[in-house]
């Protein structure tokens, strides 16, 4: 035990650390902050129809997005967290230089090897430099995944994705998308990393717009 002689010495360091803890508090406040409309977040006027019995969170991304790249794991965490209570829907923003991507994630969801093959797709662009854009580096992947390339070759060229890919490209204007990553929250709100201030940021403001529009429901 302390003698009491060194009570004031421990009660100031004690305040001092009281102080600090207190102005870490006030800091994080400010961050987390409501966020504000127009600013972090745009309204959609009018709404968007939704026909999901779940809170619907449209991800618009670029497979060739490094911020995309970034925000995979806060959106796949935050998915996890939300459960079943929302809807989460991935949109590939399709412009003509960016097709192949899409036409990459659509050809992947055909054959059903999104779930294996999605975040690989970011990891091995990226990480790796791939450059899975191009198409000898996309065959030569998709074989060492043990992937048959003429039959995912066949679905990238299919119809099926061609409409995929034309609905896509259709969505970035009917969300009033202007870059990604963007989430689009029940067909009533638009954050992206750009808008919130980074990757942190949009995941804390589409926690706000997900409670917001669970809550909209709930009046109807």
């Amino acid at each position: 035990m302390a003698p009491f002689s060194a009570m004031p010495a421990q009660m100031n360091a004690f305040l001092a650390r009281l102080g600090w803890i207190l102005l870490l508090a006030c800091a994080c406040t400010v961050v987390r902050a409501q966020p504000v409309a127009g600013k972090e977040y745009l309204v959609l006027d009018p709404p968007r129809a939704v026909k999901s019995e779940q809170v619907e969170v449209l991800e618009f991304f670029y497979y060739g997005c490094p911020v995309c790249y970034e925000a995979q794991p806060y959106i796949a965490r935050w998915q996890l967290a939300a459960g079943p209570s929302i809807e989460l829907k991935r949109v590939p923003a399709v412009t003509d230089a960016w097709m192949s991507f899409a036409r990459i994630y659509y050809a992947l969801e055909t054959t059903g090897l999104l779930p294996r093959l999605h975040w690989p797709v970011y990891d091995n662009h990226h990480f790796d430099g791939k450059r899975l854009n191009e198409e000898k580096n996309l065959l030569d992947w998709l074989d060492s995944n043990g992937v048959d390339g003429a039959r995912f070759k066949q679905a990238y060229e299919s119809y099926e994705v061609t409409q995929k890919v034309n609905e896509a490209r259709k969505m970035l204007d009917t969300y009033n998308v202007k870059g990604v990553p963007s989430l689009v929250v029940d067909g009533h709100y638009v954050t992206s990393a750009s808008l919130a201030g980074g990757v942190p940021q949009m995941m804390q403001v589409l926690e706000y717009l997900v409670a917001r529009a669970r809550d909209e429901r709930n009046k109807k």
